[in-house]
C-alpha cells in the first residue's frame, strides 16, 4: 500500500531565511525561546512585549501573514476561556472595573497564563509554518531524540493524511444517506462514527506493521535525513533565544 503525501497544512511556503534554517536548529530556539518565556515573572509586563516584538521580527522575516498567525493561534481558547474565569474565582484583594469585582491575584494569574501561552503557541506556530513535518521529525532524530519516539512520530506523520480520508469517506456515506448533524440527537451516530474510524485505523496500522516486518523491520527505521548545521546557522537561529535569555534575567533582576 502506498500511502498518502505527508500533510503540509501548517506550512506556508516561502524562501526566507527562516525557512531554510535546519529544523534541529529552530527547535532548540523554540524551546529556548519558551524556556525564557515561562522563567519570566508575571509582574514585568514589559518583558513580554519584547518577547512578541520578537516574535513579529522572525515573522517579518519568514514572510508569514499575521492573519494566517492569528488565525492558527485560535488553538489557545481553551487556555483564554480559563483564563477568564481566574478573577471571579480566585480569592484575593478585589479591584473595581467597570463596576464589576474582580480579584487582584486572580488578574495577574489571567494575565500570566494569557501571555505566556500566547507567545508559546504563536512560537509553535512560526515552527510549523517554516519547517515541514518531516524535516522536525528528521530534526529530532538529529537531537538524538529516542528512536521508538521517532519512529512513532513519523510513521504519525506519513499517514495522517490516510486516516484524515477515511474520515472523510465516512463523512461522505453519511450524508449520502439523508444523515445532517443538527442537534445533540445525532451525537450517538457521531460517536458510532468514530468507533468505527478508530477500529479501522488500528485494522491499518496492524497491515502496515506487517507489511514492515515482511520487508525486514527489526525495530529500527533507516535514520531521516537532515543537513548538518553550519556554524552561521547556529548563530542565526540563537539570536531570538539568546536575546529572550537575556530579556529573562533583567526581568528578573528588576523585580
Amino acid at each position: 500500500m502506498r500511502p498518502a503525501a505527508v500533510s503540509s497544512r501548517l506550512y506556508v511556503e516561502r524562501d526566507s531565511l527562516v525557512h531554510r534554517l535546519p529544523a534541529q536548529c529552530k527547535l532548540l530556539a523554540v524551546f529556548g525561546f519558551v524556556l525564557a518565556v515561562v522563567s519570566t515573572p508575571r509582574e514585568q509586563f514589559w518583558a513580554f512585549g519584547v518577547y512578541a516584538g520578537l516574535l513579529a521580527a522572525v515573522a517579518l522575516a519568514a514572510t508569514v501573514p499575521a492573519p494566517t498567525i492569528a488565525r492558527r493561534a485560535l488553538v489557545e481558547t481553551p487556555f483564554i476561556a480559563f483564563a477568564a474565569l481566574l478573577p471571579f474565582m480566585v480569592p484575593g484583594e478585589q479591584v473595581r472595573l467597570l463596576g464589576v469585582g474582580l480579584s487582584q491575584p486572580g488578574l495577574l494569574g489571567a494575565w500570566n497564563i494569557l501571555a505566556k501561552a500566547t507567545l508559546g503557541v504563536v512560537a509553535a506556530v512560526l515552527l510549523a509554518a517554516t519547517t515541514r513535518p518531516e524535516a522536525l521529525v528528521a530534526g529530532l532524530a538529529r537531537l538524538r531524540l529516542p528512536s521508538l519516539v521517532v519512529q512513532i512520530l513519523s510513521l504519525m506523520v506519513r499517514y495522517l493524511d490516510v486516516v484524515v480520508a477515511e474520515q472523510a469517506r465516512m463523512r461522505i456515506a453519511r450524508e449520502s444517506r439523508g444523515f445532517v448533524a443538527r442537534d445533540v440527537r445525532q451525537l450517538g451516530v457521531l460517536t458510532r462514527s468514530a468507533a468505527a474510524l478508530f477500529v479501522r485505523s488500528y485494522e491499518r496500522g496492524e497491515r502496515v506493521h506487517l507489511a514492515m516486518l515482511s520487508r525486514g523491520y527489526a525495530g529500527a527505521m533507516p535514520a531521516p535525513h537532515s543537513p548538518r548545521p553550519e556554524a552561521p546557522q547556529w548563530l542565526i537561529s540563537m539570536t531570538v533565544p539568546a536575546a529572550a535569555g537575556a530579556v529573562a534575567v533583567l526581568a528578573w533582576a528588576v523585580s
